[in-house]
C-alpha cells in the first residue's frame, strides 16, 4: 500500500509539473534544452500540433505549431474552426484555451500577427505563477518588424522569459513571413533560403502572396541584435531542405 502511495503522490507531482511550466531556467541553454525534450522536434518544418490542432493535448488551441528558435520563438495557427468544443470562424485570435496552455507551458508571450478580432481577446493570461501577455503586431512595416525582432532578442538575452508563439490563422503565410525574417536574423539565412523556407512550411498554399515573398527578400537583419555563430549553433534548428 505505501508503494501504490507513493507512486500516485509521484504521478500526481509530475502531472502538476506538466500542467503549470514556470519560466524560471537558470540559464538559457537550460531552457532551450527543457523545450526540445517537451516537443521532440528537430527540425523547423516538423510540427508540434497539426492543421486539426491535435498531436500535443497540453497545446490545444494552437495550429501547425512549429519552432522557430529552439525554446525561445515558435509559429503557428489559431485551433478556432477545427476546435472541438467552441468553434468558430477561423479568422479569429488564439481561443481562451490556447492562450492558458501556452501560459501553463510557461510562454511569456503570444503575438497575433493580424488585426481582426482581436479586441476580443484577453490581452493578459495568469495561471498559477505564470502570466501570458498577448499583442498584435503585423510585422509590415519597418517599425514592427524591429519590435518583433527585439521582443525574440530578449528572450535570448533573458530580459523577456519563456518563448514566444506567433501566430496568424493557419499557421502558413503571415507566421511563415515573421519565422522567415527570424530565421534570417539569427540563423544566418540568406535571401533564397528564407523563401524556400516559407514555401515548404505552407502546406501546399504558397500560390500568390507576393507582397509577403517581397517583405521575406526584403528584411535585412539589425545588426544590434546579432549573436555569435556559436549561439546559433545552439538555437537553430535542422531544416529538412535539400
Amino acid at each position: 500500500m505505501k508503494i501504490i502511495v507513493k507512486m500516485f503522490l509521484l504521478l500526481l507531482s509530475q502531472l502538476l509539473i506538466f500542467s503549470n511550466i514556470k519560466a524560471e531556467f537558470s540559464t538559457l541553454f537550460e531552457q532551450i534544452q527543457y523545450y526540445q525534450n517537451r516537443y521532440k522536434v528537430q527540425c523547423v518544418e516538423d510540427k508540434i500540433t497539426d492543421n486539426y490542432g491535435n498531436r500535443f493535448d497540453s497545446l490545444y488551441g494552437t495550429r501547425n505549431m512549429r519552432t522557430i528558435l529552439y525554446g525561445i520563438a515558435y509559429r503557428g495557427g489559431a485551433n478556432n474552426y477545427y476546435h472541438k468544443i467552441n468553434k468558430r470562424e477561423n479568422q479569429n485570435p488564439l481561443p481562451g484555451d490556447g492562450l492558458e496552455n501556452l501560459c501553463k507551458e510557461g510562454f511569456s508571450d503570444a503575438v497575433y500577427l493580424y488585426a481582426k478580432n482581436f479586441s476580443s481577446a484577453a490581452k493578459e493570461t495568469i495561471v498559477g505563477n505564470n502570466k501570458l501577455e498577448y499583442w498584435q503586431i503585423s510585422g509590415n512595416s519597418s517599425e514592427e518588424i524591429r519590435r518583433i525582432i527585439e521582443m525574440v532578442y530578449e528572450v535570448i538575452t533573458r530580459k523577456r522569459r519563456g518563448p514566444i508563439y506567433f501566430h496568424c490563422w493557419n499557421g502558413w503565410h503571415q507566421s511563415g513571413y515573421i519565422a522567415a525574417a527570424i530565421l534570417k536574423q539569427f540563423c544566418g539565412y540568406s535571401d533564397e533560403q528564407a523563401l524556400d523556407y516559407w514555401v515548404r512550411n505552407t502546406d501546399g498554399a504558397s500560390r500568390g502572396y507576393e507582397q509577403i515573398k517581397k517583405r521575406i527578400i526584403e528584411f535585412k537583419p539589425f545588426a544590434e541584435y546579432e549573436i555569435s555563430k556559436d549561439l546559433q549553433k545552439v538555437i537553430c534548428p535542422c531544416s529538412n531542405a535539400k
